[in-house]
């Protein structure tokens, strides 16, 4: 039998609907098939809405401050519930962009779940596991996402205990809440609650915030976030959480000892799990690593004609790592020759105020790799632009093969940390050296002068600090 699509896509978030798109652009016949949102968590749940939600809470903030800017407001306040329905709002019309943009490239939507039922052949399902149909490919790629993490024993009940699918459309703020795990997601829910006003605990087991930035950014955020009031326990585990009539009690312990935290709401932000269950995986034989679907370097599965990409095979779980495999996935299926990803050039972001970015190797790494460094620091504190602009907290940080001279990593923190680390990713996939960032003339007066800046401190050149 004739297959009906060249390619057929198990999943439409930031990884499926992106692969289905450019299949169609290489003059694959293309479908798509996702049963909720296009978009995936990303556009309706994840990426996007929770940028609106901090949008707010940074305009909250600098209301907040407002007379240093010479600007006097009387009876300001805020409207939660109106602040939740923008973040909804918004979620919606970029999930109608990408129909838009499916009709444009002529890629089908399958409105229904996947399941694989050969290597090709996907049956389509209703939300109660009536079976609808069944569309069949030659290539099928499952891009089925993840979802959120518990910690063993401890249930998330969606009204107490909640992930960050609850608290992106709480119907009223919490007073109190206990936030579990420092993590991005962790940290940025906790800045939006805490700038609402809502007195915010953070639990992590690991010794800083954002265990996996370089340590000297950790420790900034770290005393950013205890300025604005909240309490930080790192270094704790949670060893139980109990559900009472007003609230949760989260029992943690420290080489202190233990202690019992009491909050409004729990949210839990430990990280995701693979969506692999109920799709097909373990009829075909298809290979799982640690809970997510293995593949090679083209994403390619054990089983020939299917793959997967996105959260699904495994980290880091990020929207534009799911994109560039889907693209990558496409090309290689179309016979385009593409480069396999870099994953040690994977940009990370994290959209608390001070925001948070970063690429390559964090300081401690470059050392247990063996490299000579030369670090530069340059304080957004002598920035004039950042000064300026009443962000003067900070810095950016460059790390450099002493030997050789190339960029190894650069560390960012600072209100437009996730704007200006493109440039030093853009320079280490051009393998770019300190002279040459040095030599660039960047734009005055401006944030990003902060990088040639930084370079510039490395090799004793800085002029302004």
């Amino acid at each position: 039998m004739a297959n009906a699509y060249d390619v057929v896509v198990v999943g439409g978030g930031p990884g499926g609907y992106v692969a289905a798109i450019r299949a169609s652009q290489l003059g694959l016949k293309t479908a798509c098939i996702e049963a909720k949102h296009l978009g995936g968590i990303c556009l309706n749940w994840g990426c996007i809405p929770t940028k609106s939600l901090l949008r707010n809470a940074e305009i909250w903030e600098t209301v907040q401050h407002a007379e240093e800017y010479g600007l006097k407001f009387d009876n300001v306040s805020f409207d939660f519930t109106r602040i939740i329905e923008r973040s909804r709002g918004i979620a919606d019309r970029m999930s109608k962009g990408v129909a838009f943009l499916f009709k444009k490239y002529n890629v089908d939507h399958i409105e229904a779940y996947g399941k694989l039922l050969t290597k090709n052949t996907v049956g389509t399902f209703d939300p109660d596991g009536k079976k609808i149909g069944e569309v069949e490919a030659k290539h099928i790629i499952l891009a089925t996402g993840a979802r959120p993490r518990s910690i063993p024993g401890i249930e998330i009940d969606r009204e107490k205990i909640i992930s960050y699918f609850e608290a992106m459309s709480l119907k009223k703020r919490p007073e109190r809440m206990i936030v579990l795990g420092a993590g991005a997601i962790g940290v940025e829910f906790a800045y939006f609650y805490n700038t609402l006003g809502t007195q915010v605990t953070i639990v992590e087991m690991l010794d800083h915030l954002l265990p996996i930035e370089d340590e000297e950014v950790s420790k900034e955020l770290e005393r950013s976030f205890r300025k604005k009031k909240m309490t930080l326990k790192t270094g704790h585990k949670v060893e139980a959480i109990e559900t009472t009539k007003n609230g949760v009690k989260v029992k943690v312990s420290s080489s202190k000892g233990e202690e019992m935290l009491e909050g409004d709401v729990a949210l839990m932000a430990v990280g995701v799990q693979g969506n692999v269950e109920n799709i097909g995986l373990e009829k075909l034989g298809v290979e799982l690593d640690r809970g997510y679907i293995k593949v090679d370097e083209f994403y390619r599965t054990n089983v020939d004609g299917v793959y997967a990409i996105g959260d699904v095979v495994g980290p880091p779980w990020l929207a534009h790592v799911a994109s560039a495999e889907g693209i990558t996935c496409v090309e290689a299926i179309a016979g385009k020759h593409p480069a396999p990803i870099n994953y040690e050039n994977i940009p990370g972001c994290t959209y608390c105020q001070p925001q948070v970015a970063s690429v390559g190797l964090t300081e401690k790494k470059a050392k247990e790799l063996g490299y000579e460094v030369k670090i530069g620091k340059f304080p957004f504190s002598a920035s004039g632009k950042a000064v300026a602009a009443g962000h003067p907290e900070g810095f950016v940080k460059m790390i450099f093969d002493a030997k050789y001279g190339e960029l190894l990593g650069t560390h960012i923190i600072g209100s437009e940390a996730t704007e200006l680390i493109a440039e030093a990713a853009l320079g280490r996939t051009l393998e770019t050296t300190e002279h040459e960032i040095i030599k660039t003339v960047h734009a005055h007066p401006t944030l990003s002068e902060a990088l040639m800046e930084a370079a510039a401190v490395a090799y004793g050149e800085s002029v302004n600090f």
